[in-house]
């Protein structure tokens, strides 16, 4: 793998601002994506335009993929973040917005791909909208995932370069709350006071979680009321559920659809549910034992696994019952943080290491 080739594709990439939700500059940086796929792979990508966002495939061969790389060319850094956060290598570490999540780890992907004696059955998916969510991606990543053998996801490593063989699941929802309203002053018995039922529920929802099992409940914002003298007619608060199984993602999610008032007259409504199923251990086992023996062969310092509670669009991948190994791409910290970086000198070796574990997937 040609290092300073990596770093030119690197710099094209983070120079090019693409926050996820400014769709010309997600429209730029597909722009600039393409021109990097088309040198190192000498094929133009699809562009599949979704809800006005840009995602790019690579697909190789004349039959279903059987191997998918997945990542996204999208960040968190808003316009003019390159002002204050300039793109640069020094002593070793490449710094600048996205560098680490995750555009690193795109250059990774198409210089493995590249790298490929043979890339029949592979697909290349880099989409556009993961710090959302992938509200307009979901499906697509989906359907790509669904008869493939692995799914290797190119987002950045955890601590001291670890792969990523769990994620947790995320829920998502909000607890509303209706009461009536009265004069706080003059006839405060003849409201229902839906900050009061509020203050219920956050307790009766924060219980929900399992420290055992590592599920985490978490209320977070919460309003209620209009005025300071007016009983609150109405309130709400969000929860964000975090789980490593699909079994708890149903029990939190059963429990709080089963939450019932304890102020007389308050009435409660759910509203949304699971977002991302988890990636589980079982999911990624294969992988990874692959991933260590490849690593062993090439050299490469021995590889370590971790748990994490943040999610990708490997959660959706494992979600279709595809083998998922996630974590595979740049090597480094600081993700959506000032001091995001990059470690150079593992991109070579990352990319290389996926190119040999592409090749055992494709050859099966």
């Amino acid at each position: 793998m040609d290092l300073s080739a990596m770093l030119a594709d690197l710099r094209e990439l983070v120079t090019c601002e693409s926050p996820s939700d400014d769709r010309a500059a997600v429209a730029r940086s597909a722009e600039v994506l393409a021109g990097v796929g088309r040198r190192r792979l000498g094929v133009e990508p699809e562009r599949i335009v979704l809800d006005g966002r840009t995602h790019l495939r690579w697909r190789f061969g004349s039959g279903p993929p059987r191997a998918l790389l997945l990542g996204h060319h999208d960040t968190v850094w808003p316009i003019g973040s390159l002002e204050q956060n300039p793109y640069a290598v020094d002593d070793g570490i490449a710094r600048g917005p996205g560098c680490f999540d995750m555009k690193a780890g795109v250059v990774q992907a198409l210089h493995a791909v590249a790298a490929l004696p043979d890339r029949d059955g592979v697909s290349v998916l880099i989409t556009g909208d993961e710090e959302l969510g992938s509200p307009s991606s979901r499906e697509l990543i989906e359907k790509e995932a669904a008869g493939c053998a692995a799914a290797l996801v190119l987002e950045a490593s955890a601590d001291g370069g670890a792969l990523k063989t769990e994620r947790k699941g995320v829920s998502l929802y909000r607890v509303r709350v209706l009461g009536r309203a009265s004069h706080a002053g003059l006839e405060p018995e003849a409201g229902v006071n839906s900050t009061v039922e509020l203050a219920h529920q956050v307790l009766a929802v924060q219980a929900l979680g399992d420290p055992a099992l590592g599920t985490t409940v978490v209320p977070t914002r919460m309003t209620a009321g209009t005025t300071t003298n007016t009983v609150p007619a109405a309130g709400e608060f969000a929860v964000d559920v975090r789980a490593r199984t699909v079994a708890e993602q149903e029990r939190v999610d059963a429990a709080l659809h089963a939450l019932t008032p304890v102020v007389p007259g308050a009435r409660i409504v759910i509203e949304g549910g699971p977002n991302r199923p988890p990636l589980e251990a079982t999911a990624s086992a294969e992988l990874f034992a692959r991933a260590v023996a490849i690593a062993g062969r090439l050299e490469l310092p021995p590889l370590a696994r971790a748990a994490v509670g943040g999610a990708s669009d490997g959660n959706f991948t494992a979600g279709v019952g595809t083998p998922t190994l996630d974590g595979l791409g740049a090597v480094g910290g600081g993700a959506h943080a000032a001091g995001e970086h990059v470690v150079v000198a593992e991109m070579p070796r990352r990319a290389a290491l996926v190119a040999e574990l592409l090749q055992e997937v494709i050859r099966r």
